[in-house]
């Protein structure tokens, strides 16, 4: 039986989550919607499966390239408005990178001797393709 996972630390309550989400569409949402003249995406959706398969891609390709893979950062972005983007066109999405810091290690007997960090922050990992092409939300047919 597999054990069950910890408790992540960072939970909020659905409450606090929909008081969020009515900050953006309110505060937001309305002043892009004027601007752009169109209602924008307000979600972005990816499978758990994707999900970890990026994890599990980003670790590995960041131990082979010199990457102790930390963590993974969620940027903004607009695709740009051209028709080959369809309904994407012009709205806005999320893209995921990773973040690790630049480490160098030694073996010996095909055994890991020690790893040195060689960068104090976590910043983006150039060399690791960040991920996008989720699937969006648009009011009013999805609100949190």
């Amino acid at each position: 039986m597999e054990r069950e996972p910890g408790r992540p630390t960072q939970l909020i309550t659905k409450k606090f989550a929909k008081e969020l989400h009515l900050n953006f569409m309110k505060y937001r949402a309305r002043i892009i919607a004027k601007y752009i003249n169109k209602e924008d995406a307000n979600a972005v959706w990816f499978s758990v499966e994707e999900l970890e398969k990026y994890i599990h891609y980003i670790k590995a390709k960041g131990e082979r390239t010199g990457y102790n893979v930390s963590g993974v950062r969620f940027y903004f972005g607009v695709y740009p408005d051209e028709k080959k983007y369809a309904e994407k066109a012009g709205l806005m999405t999320v893209f995921l990178t990773a973040t690790g810091k630049k480490i160098k290690t030694a073996t010996k007997g095909g055994v890991q001797t020690f790893a040195l960090v060689l960068e104090n922050d976590d910043a983006d990992i150039a060399s690791i393709e960040p991920m996008n092409y989720g699937s969006i939300g648009r009011p009013p047919s999805l609100s949190y």
